[in-house]
């Protein structure tokens, strides 16, 4: 299993971005997603699960009705759509999925917002 996340970078508070996931090594179909993020000095915070069949069925309370999580399972890639960027959104950005038993995690994503 193996998922890499794009799409991170510095941008400015209220602007919006979209991190994407593209999965390989089992069937993406399979299995629900979900975003994490870290940011520095702070614990993990689960940002965003989708279900396998393309449901979001949970956003933290900091990114409710800010961020959108998806899926495109003909690209086996999970979306994370973030709008009215905070300066507290500032993290390591990271996908993971539970596959039998085992937590797979990709290597993360920077997303700075600062202006």
């Amino acid at each position: 299993v193996q998922l890499a996340e794009s799409g991170g970078g510095l941008v400015q508070p209220g602007d919006s971005t979209r991190l994407s996931c593209v999965a390989s090594g089992y069937t993406f179909t399979n299995y629900g997603m979900t975003w994490f993020r870290q940011a520095p000095g702070k614990d993990r915070e689960l940002v965003a699960i989708i279900t396998s069949a393309g449901n979001p069925v949970k956003y933290s309370d900091s990114v409710k009705g800010r961020f959108t999580i998806s899926r495109d399972d003909g690209k086996n890639t999970v979306y994370l759509e973030m709008k009215s960027l905070k300066p507290e959104d500032t993290a390591v950005y990271y996908c993971t999925v539970r596959v039998e038993g085992y937590d797979y995690w990709g290597q993360g994503t920077q997303v700075t917002v600062s202006s």
